[in-house]
């Protein structure tokens, strides 16, 4: 087993990290949270008191952070001038596809080797060890990368070169968001016509209308699968996430001269419900805006 840096501890790094622990690796973990430091002993990782630290001796060094310039940051001021040359760089955070793409040149540039490897599965598969894996990077660099990610998710798959994880993300993520709105629709009309939302979703789950977002993450209480909407839309996956995506996703569009208009609703819509005070409930839970009207 190797050692592994884990740089950032919160709702999806804490659970990746105790699962890499539970394989076997020597985990020296690193978060601001004082909090997340102590859950992360308690499920067999090293706390330590820099991001510097985590890095020094690691054979892979693995960030989940909330954004751009955090990730740029860390690597920037703890990664760069700490790590061994022989060490695998592994962003798994949710950013833009151009700061990927710096990072892998900058890491490139001082004889280092980067990957960005954002996650599909939300929290409860982070904690499951059953995430997916969408890597951009050389084949080498996936090669090198794929045994730790493996430790950590059901499915890892090289997208591409640098930036092709975070651009494999951002196109889900926009279709993610624009059929659970579509999912939550049907369900709506399907009640104001009479019928009985689990007989719908017998029908509808096995017809063309199938989607994960009815089969796995069913935005109706009752109906499916245990989801979010069973909990009274505890996240999950938070609204402010899914927005934050569905930014990514429209400015990688305009970067390119997509025209993507289901995508740009769904955001307008997600950014209506998060102003409306709903950012941090499961991003299915916009079932009750459309149900509103509003």
């Amino acid at each position: 087993m190797a050692r592994v840096a884990f740089i950032g501890l919160g709702n999806m790094g804490g659970g990746m990290a105790a699962n890499l622990a539970k394989a076997g690796h020597d985990v020296h973990a690193f978060d601001l949270s004082a909090d997340a430091l102590d859950a992360a002993k308690k499920a067999g990782c090293l706390p330590v008191a820099s991001a510097a630290e985590a890095v020094k001796g690691a054979e892979a060094v693995i960030t989940m952070l909330p954004a751009g310039k955090h990730v740029e940051a860390v690597y920037t001021d703890a990664v760069f001038d700490n790590a061994d040359g022989g060490a695998i760089l592994i962003d798994c955070s949710t950013i833009d596809v151009e700061t990927a793409r710096r990072i892998n040149d900058a890491a490139a540039a001082k004889g280092l080797t980067a990957v960005d490897a954002p996650v599909s599965g939300g929290i409860a598969a982070a904690n499951a060890g059953t995430l997916t894996f969408m890597v951009g990077g050389s084949k080498a660099g996936f090669e090198r990368a794929e045994p730790f990610l493996s430790d950590m998710g059901k499915a890892v798959i090289h997208a591409g070169g640098a930036g092709a994880g975070q651009a494999a993300k951002a196109c889900n993520n926009m279709l993610l968001g624009a059929t659970m709105v579509a999912t939550c629709e049907a369900f709506l009309l399907a009640q104001k016509l009479g019928l009985d939302p689990q007989k719908f979703y017998d029908i509808a789950s096995v017809s063309s209308g199938q989607s994960w977002s009815m089969t796995s993450y069913c935005p109706v209480p009752g109906a499916g699968p245990e989801s979010p909407a069973d909990r009274d839309y505890a996240p999950g996956f938070a609204t402010a996430l899914m927005l934050k995506d569905l930014g990514l996703a429209m400015a990688a569009a305009q970067n390119v001269g997509a025209d993507v208009p289901m995508g740009t609703r769904a955001q307008e819509l997600y950014a209506q419900f998060a102003e409306a005070g709903n950012a941090g409930l499961d991003f299915s839970g916009i079932i009750r805006m459309l149900e509103r009207g509003k």
